[in-house]
């Protein structure tokens, strides 16, 4: 039997299916609905993962379950996703699991974004080989995740909200609503909003050109890395603040944790890759308390699939897998 694994996101989603030795037997990318509310969403989500059954030349009848990773506060009882502030037009909380039950006809596992993520890249890919790490996932927020002997620490339910962590007190508005947030600086809706705020009172950028011919309705990843190709002096110097509230944050975190691996993913953070990492870590060390034993900062290895893999790798959790789930090592 085959698995789906949704990956939503605020500007995608990414739908694969994986057969039991992890194969990608097909996928699906689509822009997430931006003006059609959260009906929308769940709309394309089931469209996406039709088309990438149909990319593996298979039906729902083969499939043992759909894992979707989400952003917000997840209910695995009620399978409601709520407070997910990075999703267009998604108020309040909504009913998320059932809605794609009865579109598909397949148990669906709902699980947080981030934290299927890391779990995949802790199992499959760059923290493999650590038994603790801390994954940092910058798409369109900032989100987080902790391994600890190999198991994800949740706490009461919100350990890993690295992207709340203040960097900077009383700093630059997060779009939670407080200030000097991680994510107020390393997310990209935060960062599109400040250069944006920059562009009215007169600074100058390729960014918003760049995304226009791109034929995007917001800042994405990709722009972000064409805007540094062509020296945008604006682009460079957010994507500089954005290194500087990570090595802060991500140094802060493992002074508290001692992980032995530091994973830095999410669409921009694949985007970017290892120099990306590099610097981050270049940034972390100064405020290390023992430098000497500073931790590895790695690209996450899985790229985008990554947290569509993490989704699918959670269908154990719903229904008894036959076999072992792996996952194609692959960038986009």
């Amino acid at each position: 039997m085959l698995r789906a694994g949704v990956d939503l996101g605020g500007t995608k989603i990414q739908s694969v299916i994986v057969d039991p030795e992890g194969e990608v037997l097909g996928q699906d990318r689509i822009p997430t609905p931006q003006d059609q509310g959260s009906a929308g969403v769940i709309a394309a989500m089931v469209a996406s993962v039709r088309s990438a059954l149909a990319s593996a030349n298979a039906s729902l009848d083969d499939v043992l379950g759909v894992g979707v990773g989400a952003p917000g506060q997840i209910d695995h009882d009620d399978g409601t996703v709520s407070h997910a502030g990075n999703l267009p037009d998604w108020l309040g909380t909504v009913p998320v699991a059932g809605p794609l039950r009865e579109a598909l006809g397949v148990p669906i596992e709902l699980a947080n974004d981030v934290q299927v993520g890391v779990m995949a890249e802790s199992q499959l890919g760059a923290g493999r080989p650590y038994s603790s790490m801390l994954g940092i996932f910058c798409g369109t927020g900032v989100g987080g995740g902790i391994v600890i002997n190999d198991a994800l620490w949740l706490g009461r339910g919100a350990a890993g909200e690295v992207g709340h962590m203040v960097v900077m007190p009383d700093g630059a508005l997060c779009p939670c609503g407080r200030r000097g947030c991680l994510e107020a600086y390393a997310g990209r809706a935060a960062m599109e909003v400040e250069a944006r705020r920059r562009v009215d009172h007169g600074k100058h950028t390729k960014l918003f050109t760049i995304m226009q011919k791109k034929g995007r309705s917001r800042v994405s990843s990709g722009v972000w890395a064409k805007a540094l190709a062509k020296n945008d002096h604006m682009a460079t110097e957010l994507i500089d603040r954005a290194v500087w509230a990570l090595g802060l944050a991500s140094a802060s975190a493992v002074n508290l944790l001692d992980v032995e691996a530091v994973v830095i993913g999410g669409g921009l953070g694949c985007r970017l890759g290892t120099p990306f990492a590099d610097r981050i870590r270049a940034a972390m060390i100064p405020h290390l308390i023992l430098p000497e034993k500073a931790p590895q900062v790695l690209s996450a290895a899985l790229g985008d699939l990554g947290g569509a893999m993490g989704a699918a790798l959670r269908v154990q959790h719903t229904v008894p897998p036959p076999g072992n789930i792996g996952v194609v090592h692959e960038e986009d």
